[in-house]
């Protein structure tokens, strides 16, 4: 397949205009002798990101003429229902034709990442070889075009999301996974989010170059942003070059990134309860915002949807046990637990979820308990208490001054950016 770039910044780009560049990407494409297309969009945990628009599209145009797969980048991620596949991807792809992506099972080695380039790339903090797996299916030659769709945005492990990240973390194996995320957590969170090229990224790189060169692999990066509720898309980017993540990135970096002039004593994010339902990715609203809270301040997490800690049995059982007591904690039991070793996206997850006693977490939930909440390490606030202070339907996003005179600062969407302090 030759090599090519196609991309289109706008405002808002429309869904005649997203067709229009779908179509220049069959062209593009080399589709003669191919019988099966495979599509890899993200879960419903990135719900803004305009993928399920554009797998939408792309089944329309192409399952006349091809056999289509469609198979969303789970990751560790619970595989999504029948009312998130309707909302995301509509209902008129048949069921059938989507396939569950299982981290532990449906994986093959492909190679390793040498630890001599992985202590290298982290200035020897963490030197370990990393196994590169990926779901079996996507080497199995049975496919003769993959489309990778998914949303460049500011991310808590990679720097910037997507691109390879979908290949080798949505459909990547126990071993990439593990170690990508302990990799970012003891380079550290807040030196890589919404940086491109970070170690996580340059491991992604390494083993894309070296085994998945000759991949039939497109990818198809989205930019978006959320106003008056309503997503718009302002970038799309689509190749099987390394230019148009980079490309996304740029534009990423100047849309999805919002800069406050100096830290807030109490921020307050909200966590959709449709999308997120679980600690495990309801804390990218530590993430994005922990940046912005003052020492000593407090971030208050709206979380409706909250219902369990992890996103799978054997990760709400780890959270439960150890729970979010800081990097010095989760770093002596990652020394001294055998466990934790091979659980090492656990040991990260538990690091990135602290603030290390820096400032306050609350989470406000209706269906986890105050003692299950407090048992993990946070504060605890019922979700109708919180809604009677900081309701979400009359909060702006920004600052917002209270009744009672206090200021607070409100990030509707955390999953949609970054916030942090505007440097002198």
């Amino acid at each position: 397949m030759n090599k090519f770039v196609i991309s289109l910044e706008k405002d808002s780009i429309s869904q005649v205009e997203i067709e229009q560049q779908i179509n220049v990407l069959i062209e593009q494409c080399e589709l003669n002798n191919v019988k099966k297309i495979l599509i890899i969009p993200p879960d419903f945990t990135r719900c803004y990101s305009m993928a399920g628009e554009i797998t939408q599209i792309l089944y329309k145009k192409l399952s006349h003429n091809y056999h289509i797969n469609i198979m969303p980048a789970l990751g560790t991620h619970m595989s999504m229902d029948n009312e998130e596949l309707d909302k995301m991807f509509g209902s008129e792809i048949p069921r059938d034709a989507f396939l569950i992506h299982d981290w532990r099972k449906d994986t093959v080695s492909l190679g390793k990442v040498p630890k001599e380039f992985v202590s290298d790339i982290s200035n020897g903090l963490f030197a370990e070889e990393i196994e590169v797996e990926v779901n079996k299916r996507l080497v199995s030659g049975e496919f003769g075009l993959i489309l990778s769709v998914g949303q460049v945005v500011p991310h808590e492990v990679v720097g910037m999301a997507n691109y390879s990240k979908n290949i080798f973390v949505g459909c990547g194996g126990r071993q990439m996974i593990n170690k990508s995320h302990m990799l970012s957590a003891v380079c550290g969170m807040e030196k890589a989010m919404g940086v491109c090229d970070t170690p996580a990224r340059l491991v992604f790189d390494y083993a894309q170059e070296h085994y998945l060169s000759n991949l039939p692999l497109v990818y198809i990066q989205t930019v978006t942003t959320v106003k008056n509720n309503a997503t718009e898309l302002n970038g799309l980017y689509i190749g099987n070059k390394r230019t148009v993540f980079e490309q996304a990135v740029k534009r990423s970096q100047e849309l999805n990134i919002t800069y406050v002039e100096k830290p807030v004593k109490k921020v307050v994010a909200y966590l959709d309860e449709h999308e997120l339902k679980t600690t495990w990715v309801g804390n990218k609203g530590i993430y994005r915002t922990r940046k912005i809270v003052a020492d000593g301040g407090e971030l208050i997490l709206l979380a409706p949807g909250v219902r369990k800690f992890g996103e799978n049995e054997e990760t709400d059982v780890e959270i439960r046990k150890y729970g979010y007591k800081g990097r010095d904690y989760v770093l002596n039991l990652y020394n001294t637990v055998p466990d934790m070793k091979a659980k090492m996206m656990i040991a990260a997850h538990l690091i990135q979820g602290s603030s290390d006693d820096r400032f306050k977490i609350t989470y406000a939930t209706q269906h986890l308990t105050k003692e299950e909440i407090e048992g993990v390490g946070f504060n605890y606030m019922p979700l109708k208490e919180a809604y009677k202070m900081y309701d979400p339907d009359k909060l702006e996003d920004g600052y917002n001054t209270l009744e009672n005179g206090e200021e607070i600062y409100f990030v509707r969407t955390p999953a949609m950016g970054l916030w942090t302090i505007r440097e002198e």
